[in-house]
């Protein structure tokens, strides 16, 4: 049986500090697993770590503290990998899941039009960037005046939003959407639909499997939590 930390503290205090806001345990600075200090930038984003931590009881629950887990990879992870992962997820941009539809049967292609579609007339509009739709699955290249735009946008984060960011693309499969969600165009539980559109269009057709929804449901949620920390950061 593994050794699990249990909780030691008393009182959660969220305090201003130098670089943003940490958070107290009966005083003592919480650190990240790479034992560096955990100060984000905005109050509301440390009240919200400062509850995960306060709703724990008996041994500490991972699993229950997502704005804490981000916080920590964007500390101990992204920030000394920024422009590695800052470019990983631009890359995306070069084969975007809403570049890529099918060619039949008719009733699932109006399906993607329509809920795709909008989303890239939002990233031309927004960013300067239009992206070739084709048929299949066959690589085909983008514009590079587009991508160089869509790497601005990233490369424009800070480490703890592009590590909300990772999650948002990561999760969708599409930089385009993880984009649309981190600007506020439309909320994770959309993102989320558009991402699963042909995921969807198959269990309508076959039934569904109960390990593949099980999964599904976590990623779901995955996304949520990951748009909300996005959302926190001020």
């Amino acid at each position: 049986m593994s050794w699990a930390p249990k909780r030691f503290w008393a009182a959660v205090a969220v305090e201003p500090c130098e670089g943003g806001f940490t958070i107290r345990l009966d005083g003592r600075a919480v650190k990240t697993p790479a034992k560096a200090p955990l100060v984000v930038p905005a109050r509301a984003l440390a009240e919200r770590i400062a509850t995960e931590w306060d709703a724990q009881e008996g041994p500490l629950r991972p699993e229950t503290m997502p704005a804490t887990r981000t916080a920590n990879s964007a500390i101990d992870k992204v920030r000394p990998k920024f422009a590695e992962v800052a470019e990983m997820l631009a890359e995306y941009g070069g084969s975007d899941l809403l570049c890529y539809r099918a060619g039949g049967p008719e009733a699932l292609v109006a399906r993607q039009k329509a809920g795709w579609d909008p989303l890239l007339i939002w990233a031309r509009q927004r960013f300067g960037a239009p992206l070739a739709v084709t048929e299949g699955v066959m690589h085909i290249p983008q514009p590079p005046a587009s991508l160089a735009a869509l790497r601005t946008a990233v490369f424009g984060c800070d480490e703890f939003r592009l590590a909300a960011l990772h999650d948002l693309v990561a999760i969708t499969g599409s930089l385009i959407l993880g984009l649309a969600v981190a600007e506020g165009r439309i909320g994770a539980g959309e993102a989320f639909d558009l991402s699963r559109i042909d995921e969807r269009w198959q269990i309508e057709q076959w039934g569904e499997d109960a390990q593949a929804t099980a999964t599904e449901a976590a990623k779901c949620r995955a996304l949520h939590e990951a748009a909300q920390f996005h959302g926190l950061c001020g």
